[in-house]
């Protein structure tokens, strides 16, 4: 139990030497005197300071992070801690307090503007998120079995991996990255864990005599070509075993960089030197060989990656970088660190989740927007593509060329009329992989489109870039919205003959004080036409007078799976009709009558293919089917999503929130990349089919969500 400052300033003095560290000694003696009976709490403090600490961060933030869990749970007051410490710790703490009392899991019912405050807070002084990070690696590695839940750990395991081990990526803290992963995976995977565990403990002997044996060859030849560098092996975090068997569909023997050795040189045209050496020593494996010197990470990092056939036959990675390159992949941000006495300026401009902070200040108005942003923008796995002139470009995964677009310039994205991705023309929806090379056909006015905003039709992935392009319709100005927002209505209602509810009573379901204000809306991407027609159909059922109930002369058949009841035909209610598998329609879809020999009338939708390429329309007949509540109907959904762990139940439980209950489900993945799921649900309406493509698609993995027939 560590309860004494002593290593604390030795380490400071040794990174910060003309720097006054008298400040974390008061911070220390602060909190021991409020924990005076509470030890534990005086070693857990001391422990998260160390950890920034060994990150090399100055003083006022190592103190900061040694009073940062006394502030947060209320034990020492903010005017208590500037007293003693000064303004620049009070100014940190206040915005880790925000940061740390998060819940993650219910970021929808934070206060959506505190938690905008505190980003841009955090955007403007980076030490306020890595003093969280630490208060979190902290509290994992004092978690103890039985202290919580198991309840609790899961959430808390899976806050870790959604949210500060993807911060402390773009961070570049590669020593936090990987602890943070590595405990998410122990406590939502134990068993995989466990047993990644067990085969890199089997085989620790044989892999360090490999290892020993390739340093040894390496080291000779280098020598020989006078060239300076240390050579040692490097290891693999088990989380990133986990994800690369996953991505690539692998064996945990078929991994190359189970085996792995680190080259650290002196100076950067000895790391090209060194690669020739390693390529004519070694028979090099083409399709692993990244250079990250010529074309860095987006968070900074740099180094060279190839992997080739080493002694034995057996593979093994090697990974090539400076002595600088290799700080700034060990440490991140804190890799810059050079804060001068009175100065609360740090190396801001390195990394471009800062900038994307600062920039959506100033583009996003609405804060529940931005909440939007950092889900898909800053959280998500990321691919990186590159500019034709080289430059690389980080996206959320599933982004398209559109998302590429507005990212490089929002003139850009308005002026964006196609895309080749790798020489070839592409649609604009489709999604891009790590390495694509990315080239935008612009024209010369701005005419982005109204339908880039709808989620559903998968043009943007990332909500900033939705934002932009609802801040270009709001600019055009109300009248020109009002009057494209009417189409779209008018368009949306027209399918359905409303006889009982009106556009203003629409309106006003909506929570919009005039017809003129829910045009707007529309107009300017705030509101889906869709989502109109469906409050529409909805308002239409409840006016809706009751039918008269009439007694049927003869019993009627009782109803086999396939019947559809409310059907009714040239006034007639006395029709035996069945859904067509093809299109499997639900009431209130846009709906014909097929009339068949002996069998009644099929309904299919009015688009179905099947219906569009009869060669007898003269069978065809108009039917209105009402909705019984009492029937469900069968409908089948496909959605293609990034594939993950725990997947398949967040989309049903998404779906059983609605009241739908799931008859069916079938999923087929390739192992981390991308995921099918089939979904066969009971449905009483079109209406409520539409609100679980909804829900569904504004899922984060989601990439596509549409209905299918049976097959």
């Amino acid at each position: 139990m560590n309860q004494e400052p002593t290593a604390l300033l030795t380490r400071l003095g040794k990174h910060h030497p003309d720097v006054d560290a008298s400040v974390v000694s008061r911070a220390h003696d602060l909190v021991a005197k409020r924990f005076a009976d509470q030890p534990d709490a005086v070693s857990d403090a001391i422990d998260t300071a160390d950890v920034l600490a060994k990150l090399r961060l100055d003083p006022p933030a190592v103190a900061a992070a040694l009073a940062a869990r006394a502030f947060v749970e209320h034990a020492l007051p903010l005017e208590q801690i500037e007293e003693a410490l000064g303004e620049d710790v009070g100014r940190l703490l206040a915005g880790v307090e925000r940061l740390a009392t998060i819940r993650w899991d219910r970021i929808e019912e934070e206060a959506a503007e505190t938690l905008r405050e505190m980003f841009l807070a955090m955007a403007r002084d980076v030490r306020v998120v890595m003093i969280v990070l630490a208060m979190r690696v902290q509290r994992i590695r004092s978690m103890k079995d039985g202290s919580w839940s198991d309840a609790e750990r899961q959430r808390y395991a899976r806050e870790t991996l959604d949210v500060f081990a993807p911060l402390a990526n773009r961070l570049g803290i590669w020593q936090l990255k990987w602890e943070l992963e590595d405990f998410a995976l122990r406590e939502l995977e134990p068993d995989t864990y466990a047993e990644i565990k067990r085969l890199l403990a089997e085989r620790r002997d044989e892999r360090q005599a490999f290892i020993d044996e390739v340093v040894g060859v390496l080291e000779s030849k280098l020598a020989e070509e006078g060239i300076e560098a240390s050579i040692k092996g490097r290891a693999k975090h088990i989380y990133s075993i986990y994800k690369k068997m996953q991505r690539k569909d692998l064996e945990f023997d078929q991994l190359y960089d189970l085996r792995a050795v680190r080259v650290i040189t002196k100076r950067l045209q000895d790391c090209y030197g060194v690669l020739g050496i390693v390529h004519s020593t070694f028979v090099p494996i083409p399709s692993e060989f990244d250079d990250y010197v010529a074309k860095p990470k987006d968070n900074g990092y740099q180094s060279l990656h190839t992997a080739v056939i080493g002694p034995g036959g057996r593979p093994v990675e090697v990974q090539i970088r400076t002595e600088q390159m290799h700080q700034l992949s060990e440490f991140g941000v804190a890799a810059h660190w050079a804060y001068k006495e009175g100065s609360s300026k740090g190396p801001q401009d390195k990394f471009m989740l800062l900038r994307q902070l600062m920039d959506w200040e100033r583009e996003v108005s609405d804060p529940h927007q931005f909440i939007e942003s950092l889900k898909t923008d800053i959280f998500e796995d990321q691919v990186y593509v590159f500019t034709p002139a080289g430059d690389v470009i980080d996206l959320p995964v599933g982004s398209t060329p559109l998302d590429f677009a507005y990212r490089v310039h929002t003139m850009v994205g308005h002026r964006c009329r196609g895309a080749k991705v790798n020489g070839k023309i592409v649609t604009l929806d489709h999604a891009l992989k790590t390495g694509d090379r990315v080239e935008i056909l612009t024209q010369k006015e701005p005419q982005p489109s109204r339908d880039w905003m709808n989620p559903g039709l998968g043009f943007l992935r990332t909500a900033s870039a939705r934002g932009k392009v609802r801040a270009f319709f709001r600019k055009q100005g109300r009248d020109e919205s009002m009057h494209v927002g009417k189409e779209m209505v008018e368009r949306e209602l027209a399918r359905l003959d409303l006889e009982h509810a009106t556009i203003e009573e629409v309106a006003h379901a909506l929570d919009y004080p005039s017809v003129d204000d829910l045009y707007a809306a529309v107009g300017y991407g705030d509101r889906n036409a869709h989502s109109v027609s469906s409050a529409a159909l909805t308002l239409e059922r409840e006016k809706a007078p009751p039918e008269e109930p009439t007694l049927p002369s003869t019993p009627p058949p009782p109803p086999t799976r396939q019947t559809a009841s409310g059907l009714r035909l040239g006034g007639s209610d006395e029709v035996m009709g069945r859904r067509a598998n093809c299109c499997s329609p639900v009431p209130g879809d846009d709906v014909v009558g097929f009339v068949t020999r002996g069998r009644g009338i099929v309904i299919h939708h009015r688009r179905c293919p099947n219906i569009l390429a009869t060669p007898e329309p003269e069978r065809l007949v108009e039917i209105d089917w009402g909705a019984d509540p009492s029937q469900r109907h069968l409908v089948e959904i496909e959605v293609q999503a990034t594939d993950r762990s725990g997947l398949m139940g967040e989309l049903t439980k998404l779906v059983t929130a609605i009241g739908v209950n799931i008859r069916s489900a079938r999923a087929d993945s390739d192992r981390g990349k991308a995921a099918r799921i089939r979904l066969g649900l009971d449905c009483r309406s079109a209406d409520q089919v539409a609100q679980v493509i909804d829900r569904v698609s504004r899922h984060r993995d989601v990439l596509e969500v549409r209905r299918v027939g049976r097959r």
